[in-house]
């Protein structure tokens, strides 16, 4: 998709306020809006229409914006992007662990939720170019464009997971420090270490036992691969 108006967001809020204010503002910057006011609503409108984003906000009434990540996760990889009044580490941590891809702390600048709306979608649909690729069983990495696939299948990574592959395949063989990957993500070690654990989930036959992404205790991680090259086609 190249045109804004092809980018279909999803906007889930219960304050009317702020879901129109938000639908008004990224209207302006030339995306497709539809808004819910509930996780029924959005539900209801994800089973009959797709979407490239959901910007979903966490505290909500029933259903929070956790437990509608954790369902969207079951069945969806659609990017999530989500809002919450309080930035703990805690609720930052648990977002990424159901598999949000960023999140952003109300109040926040409409400028902003732009800029990280665009991030997302960049990760999302990484460009065609081709330059540095690693391969390790059955996967393979483009660092370039971070796009991941799993026998030519795409495989879709949240921002935190792309960023910590980057990190990974740069250095292949490598340890790279904990607390370089924390720099690298903006997040605290929790969070390293919970993002590590859902990219163990997608890359190792048992990730408990895990043979590509590896554990240098004390130290770090370090990526395992087969190969590492250069494609220019």
């Amino acid at each position: 998709m190249n045109e804004l108006s092809d980018i279909h967001i999803l906007v889930v809020d219960d304050d009317n306020r702020i879901r129109e204010l938000i639908k008004r503002f990224l209207a302006q910057r030339g995306f497709r809006i539809t808004t819910a006011a509930d996780a029924a609503k959005a539900q209801a409108k994800m089973r009959a229409m797709d979407f490239d984003l959901i910007v979903l906000d966490v505290m909500m009434p029933g259903m929070d914006g956790f437990e509608l990540t954790q369902a969207v996760r079951e069945n969806r990889d659609t990017p999530i992007l989500l809002l919450t009044a309080r930035g703990e580490a805690e609720d930052r941590i648990k977002g990424l662990s159901l598999g949000a891809d960023d999140y952003l702390a109300k109040p926040f600048e409409p400028e902003e939720l732009v800029l990280r709306i665009n991030n997302i979608l960049r990760r999302a649909r990484p460009s065609g170019a081709t330059h540095t690729k690693v391969r390790f069983g059955r996967f393979q990495f483009d660092m370039s464009n971070g796009a991941l696939t799993e026998q030519g299948t795409p495989v879709r990574l949240t921002g935190g997971e792309e960023t910590l592959l980057k990190a990974l395949a740069r250095d292949v063989g490598e340890t790279v420090s904990r607390y370089d990957l924390c720099e690298l993500t903006g997040g605290g070690e929790r969070a390293v270490d919970v993002q590590m654990t859902r990219l163990r989930r997608k890359l190792e036959a048992d990730p408990r036992q895990p043979v590509h992404l590896q554990t240098i205790r004390g130290e770090g991680y370090k990526l395992i691969a087969d190969a590492i090259f250069e494609d220019r086609g």
